[in-house]
């Protein structure tokens, strides 16, 4: 395992459709696996999971989703950038309705962004948004 010293970037187009989220998760989890202070890769992966599937689902077009994976010292970035410039729900705020109906299938991904990462948000960019999530780098149990 290998500590980088430098920034690390990973960046792909992913197609507009639920195709892309196993791929998103994919290429994370990869990302992830051989670096020793890394953020938790199934946290990470969930999290990325629901980035990618609000970008299909919420967006319109043709248009592919890019994925966007930054390994810094400490912490690891991952955005997803749709082609949609409107922002995302309640992603840096409680929705005032109030918590998700628990029996309902939709609604819970921007909670659970804002629960377990260390910080989200999203920016404009020139082809419409990205929407992001921080999580912090974890020393890895060395093996006895």
């Amino acid at each position: 395992m290998y500590e980088p010293s430098a920034p690390a970037s990973w960046r792909i187009a992913l197609p507009h459709s639920a195709a892309a989220v196993p791929v998103a998760r994919a290429l994370v989890r990869t990302a992830l696996a051989d670096i020793e202070h890394a953020a938790d890769s199934d946290t990470a992966e969930l999290l990325t999971a629901e980035l990618v599937a609000n970008a299909v689902e919420h967006t319109s077009g043709d248009d592919p989703i890019e994925l966007v994976v930054e390994l810094r010292p400490g912490r690891c970035q991952v955005e997803v950038h749709d082609p949609d410039p409107r922002p995302p729900g309640s992603l840096t705020r409680p929705d005032p309705a109030g918590p998700p109906d628990p029996w309902q299938e939709h609604g819970r991904g921007l909670l659970l962004i804002r629960a377990l990462s260390s910080s989200c948000g999203h920016r404009p960019t020139e082809s419409g948004k990205a929407v992001w999530f921080t999580l912090p780098a974890l020393p890895r149990p060395r093996p006895a």
